[in-house]
């Protein structure tokens, strides 16, 4: 467990991610600032939780950095993105990938693209629309928690592109927390599961799970 890190900064983030960059530190340094601020205009984030932003947010998100390491040029669709979990974090960390962030609530995709422009991400594109209406083709759909498995699975799987070249077969990393037995069950597809507490010794992530979905 790491002691004595203040809640406002990212020092958690660089413990777990020790090989990031100066500007990439910097970004993500600025990230509760930026939150903070949106979310007394825009509620995005939990008022009560906006103080874990970095544990309850930023490293839940980079849970998927754990799991896979996206390759330069990969195509991300991150589903039901809020404020912008897990796209803006997963775009920091990858800066060679594109993210495509979307969102069916326009108040939250307005936060996402002043965080984006605030840190000049350049791969990051924020839209207003459901995960039914988009034409394009991803090497991964990631997301928290928008729904049930298999109904996520539904809104998807015609999204993802059939020639994989990463180690992991191109597919859904989906966060979620919990008891998932009943979920997974339904799905009726073969699946993995990541046990975050395998990376993050914090509490908050004891029941968090990665789930990745192949498309074969």
């Amino acid at each position: 467990m790491i002691t004595e890190i203040r809640l406002h900064n990212a020092a958690i983030i660089f413990h777990y991610f020790p090989e990031l960059s100066g500007n990439q530190k910097a970004q993500f340094n600025s990230l509760y600032d930026l939150y903070k601020e949106w979310n007394e205009k825009i509620n995005v984030i939990s008022r009560k939780d906006i103080g874990n932003l970095y544990t309850h947010h930023v490293l839940h998100s980079l849970g998927i950095a754990k799991v896979i390491s996206f390759k330069p040029g990969a195509r991300i669709l991150d589903v039901g993105t809020g404020g912008g979990f897990p796209g803006i974090p997963l775009a920091l960390m990858f800066p060679q990938v594109q993210f495509d962030l979307i969102d069916s609530i326009g108040k939250k995709i307005t936060v996402v693209n002043a965080v984006a422009q605030a840190l000049e991400l350049k791969n990051v594109k924020a839209m207003q629309t459901r995960a039914e209406q988009v034409t394009g083709r991803y090497d991964f759909v990631v997301s928290r928690a928008v729904t049930r498995l298999s109904e996520f699975y539904g809104w998807v799987h015609g999204k993802i592109k059939q020639q994989s070249v990463h180690e992991l077969e191109n597919g859904i990393l989906y966060l979620k927390g919990g008891n998932l037995e009943d979920e997974l069950a339904e799905l009726k597809r073969p699946y993995s599961v990541y046990q975050l507490h395998d990376f993050f010794s914090e509490e908050f992530f004891e029941t968090k799970k990665v789930v990745h979905i192949p498309m074969k």
